[in-house]
């Protein structure tokens, strides 16, 4: 896709060092996968969930191989009941939460003309709503624990500039924003901070197999540095609204990009 190298990956520095934090959508390779691992090696104890039970268990077992502090809970986003068993676990294993990250979301590319409801709906419902069901779980949790904690949102550029084929994406991740920003205005009486990150493109085997390599090669061209970001540098933005380095921060959306302006 590209020949420009990229950078140097970046160690830990023990910056959620004693935190506990739950992860969605964190089977694999992309986002999500790259964020536990960066929150391990920030000292972090992780608890990963993925509605992949397959690909979450694979995925605990080669982090476990490398740290302590490492969970793992099957959960689909589309339904109240595992997303409260997903919380629920969490706070017997730790005792309480400190950081969540909703990074489920679903994409796919069809012109709305030709678009069903169902397509429509299903985006909505992963990226949209689960992140809303996430976040009123883990809400509730932190209220009722005494206050403070993080909750950090994986929205979109999309939420903000229009591409041919994404609307009911683009509606997601603009409702996203949206949720974002009206949570932290809620959460902050009880010391809990809500951010999003909006990246623009994140390489990983998923995003390849469903964008065509046509729209792959245009959308990196659009890139300042004409390459990709790798999941773990966006994974490195997460960490900061993480930690108590963007503690003066809350209901905003950081977008992780090197589009042109």
């Amino acid at each position: 896709m590209t020949d420009v190298e990229g950078p140097a990956y970046v160690p830990g520095h023990g910056l959620l060092k004693g935190r506990t934090a739950v992860i969605t959508a964190a089977a694999g390779a992309g986002i999500g996968g790259a964020t536990a691992r960066r929150f391990l090696e920030e000292g972090a104890r992780v608890l990963i969930s993925d509605a992949h039970a397959r690909r979450l268990k694979e995925y605990e077992g080669e982090l476990a191989a490398e740290f302590e502090g490492v969970a793992a809970l099957a959960c689909d986003v589309t339904d109240e009941a595992q997303v409260q068993a997903l919380f629920d676990a969490a706070q017997r294993l730790h005792g309480r939460l400190d950081i969540v990250v909703n990074n489920a979301g679903l994409g796919g590319t069809s012109d709305l003309v030709d678009m069903t409801d169902e397509q429509w709906s299903r985006v909505l419902d992963v990226t949209l709503n689960g992140t809303f069901r996430c976040t009123r779980a883990v809400l509730r949790a932190m209220r009722e624990s005494g206050g403070g904690g993080v909750i950090v949102n994986n929205a979109s550029v999309v939420g903000w500039r229009a591409q041919a084929g994404q609307a009911h994406y683009a509606a997601a991740k603009a409702g996203v924003m949206a949720l974002t920003r009206c949570a932290a205005m809620e959460a902050a009486e009880y010391g809990v901070r809500v951010n999003a990150v909006s990246p623009s493109l994140a390489m990983h085997p998923h995003l390849v197999k469903v964008t065509s390599p046509e729209l792959l090669e245009e959308l990196t061209e659009r890139e300042a540095f004409g390459r990709y970001a790798e999941p773990w540098e966006v994974a490195n933005v997460i960490v900061f609204l993480a930690s108590g380095y963007s503690s003066y921060m809350t209901g905003e959306v950081v977008s992780v990009s090197s589009q042109h302006a």
